[in-house]
């Protein structure tokens, strides 16, 4: 296991398995890879019991939709992994995120639901973790799902 997949683990976190990630849903690939860079899609919040669907401001509060973008986060390494065929050591530093978030029009707290995800990547990889950030809203998401976030990553 890797180092980076240790301290996953120790935060209670396990990598879906390689054949398990999130597959493209179109015509688009869930990641591609230029140089050391690896830019990966959105990636919808879903868990094991399925999508994590909602509207922060309606139905879903700040710290549901921060969960949601905890799982979205994992997804996003996730793909990464595949990128770096299984070895997530090679990871370098996440670079950027942009966070979408399903919100009613008056709803301002975006940057808090995807603190989630900021939160969760520093925490797990400390410093390679941080990274730049735009948190905007939606007004809807694709099937209906809480939060959506794409990366991007350096990896070596």
């Amino acid at each position: 296991m890797s180092v980076n997949e240790t301290k996953l683990a120790e935060l209670g976190v396990t990598l879906p398995d390689m054949g398990a990630a999130p597959k493209a849903k179109g015509n688009y690939l869930p990641f591609v890879t230029v140089g050391d860079m690896v830019y990966v899609s959105g990636q919808i919040s879903q868990n094991d019991d399925g999508l994590v669907t909602g509207v922060l401001g309606a139905d879903f509060t700040v710290e549901q939709g921060a969960d949601a973008a905890k799982l979205c986060a994992i997804s996003l390494l996730t793909q990464v992994k595949i990128a770096c065929n299984g070895d997530l050591d090679r990871l370098v530093r996440v670079v950027k995120l942009t966070g979408f978030v399903n919100s009613t029009a008056d709803f301002t707290q975006q940057p808090q639901v995807i603190n989630g995800a900021s939160d969760f990547l520093v925490a797990a990889l400390g410093d390679a973790g941080r990274h730049a950030r735009a948190a905007v809203s939606a007004a809807s998401l694709p099937l209906g799902v809480a939060v959506e976030i794409e990366g991007i990553f350096q990896i070596k």
